[in-house]
């Protein structure tokens, strides 16, 4: 199968996302969201299930789940836009399938579409191999200002 953004894929940009992940800051660091894999249009995060993530009925908060989707939502990006570009998400959908209690989450984006304006990426977040949760968004890709 051929990689279709394999030709505007920045690698360095890739290796820099596995190497940031030493310095997380803010919502990834708290959640311990870890990159751990950055292709031509695709890109894995994984993150452990801690017991003050989830609900009082022991369950991932969806909100949790939601953050870490919007989060990849915009990183998968970056290895294909021009350096010094930057996205912000425009919206997204998100579809709780199945409940979260222990073990590893872990989710897959994937550039589904993208111009020089706009991308729409899917995401499919797993725990433990099952299938909890599908989301599509679009992310907003600007030049950097002056």
């Amino acid at each position: 199968m051929s990689q279709p953004f394999a030709d505007r894929f920045d690698a360095e940009v890739a290796k820099g996302f596995i190497r940031a992940n030493d310095r997380l800051t803010g919502l990834p660091q708290y959640l311990g969201l870890r990159i751990v894999d950055v292709g031509p249009g695709t890109l894995r995060a994984e993150m452990a299930v801690r017991e003050d993530l989830l609900t009082p009925f022991k369950t991932m908060h969806g909100g949790v789940i939601s953050a870490v989707c919007d989060h990849v939502l915009g990183c998968v990006c970056y290895p294909l836009m021009a350096r010094g570009q930057w996205a912000a998400t425009t919206e997204f959908k998100l579809n709780l399938l199945a409940p979260v209690t222990q073990g590893v989450l872990a989710a897959q984006a994937t550039v589904v579409s993208m111009s020089k304006a706009l991308a729409v990426v899917r995401i499919e977040v797993a725990n433990e191999e099952r299938l909890v949760a599908l989301a599509q968004g679009t992310v907003t890709i600007r030049d950097p200002k002056g």
